[in-house]
């Protein structure tokens, strides 16, 4: 096996800036009902969510996911349930977590997100959800569709693209993943999925470039 690609390549650099920069909502920050960390291979939204709740944006968290392919190696009981265990390291009283533990997709992450909440008669009128940064804008389409009354506020880890890389340890990994994302968008929304969201010409065209330029592992085939 070929050993990670840790920076950029340079023939690729605007284009990964370009989707990585749309991917970015920039919402700003508020008080929220719930926060709600979305589970993948990306420890740091577990911190991140952390930091949002020691600052006092939410009283209560929920980590949703269960495993999938590319994190079952790192985070073998789930998801959810290792970034409930980074936020008991980092002093989150066990009282302001839930945990999710069955979502394996986006759509089911909220939904189970809206059920378990409604079980517990927690009455939510807006959550803050808590992401990897490239996917930020697919979580809230989604969020939106699935959970239209309800106000989303999306946030990330506010690192750069460089030092995000570095933290991943694999620039394929994060490229893959950003075209992924990118394709996502629209075939989300035609599927029924997640709610339109408009394309600039220009993250399309990079979109292209990076997909002629093999970047294909993570595409939705037909």
């Amino acid at each position: 096996m070929n050993a990670p690609t840790v920076g950029i390549p340079e023939n690729v650099r605007a284009d990964v800036e370009r989707l990585w920069n749309y991917h970015d909502l920039h919402h700003e920050l508020r008080a929220c009902d719930v926060g709600v960390g979305l589970g993948s291979h990306d420890l740091g939204v577990a911190d991140h969510i952390v930091d949002l709740y020691q600052a006092g944006n939410f009283p209560l968290i929920v980590f949703t996911g269960a495993n999938a392919p590319t994190t079952v190696g790192r985070f073998p009981r789930g998801e959810a349930v290792h970034y409930r265990e980074r936020a008991l390291e980092r002093e989150v009283p066990d009282s302001a977590i839930l945990v999710e533990p069955q979502a394996t997709n986006t759509a089911e992450n909220i939904e189970y997100t809206r059920r378990l909440l409604a079980a517990k008669d927690i009455a939510v009128g807006s959550i803050l959800l808590v992401s990897r940064p490239y996917q930020q804008r697919r979580a809230f389409a989604t969020a939106k569709k699935i959970w239209p009354e309800v106000e989303i506020v999306c946030s990330s880890q506010r690192l750069p693209l460089d030092e995000y890389v570095r933290a991943i340890g694999d620039a394929d990994r994060v490229i893959n993943m950003l075209v992924w994302d990118t394709q996502r968008i629209t075939v989300y929304a035609e599927r029924g999925f997640a709610i339109p969201q408009e394309v600039p010409d220009e993250v399309n065209a990079s979109y292209r470039r990076l997909v002629d330029g093999g970047y294909v592992s993570r595409l939705v085939r037909d």
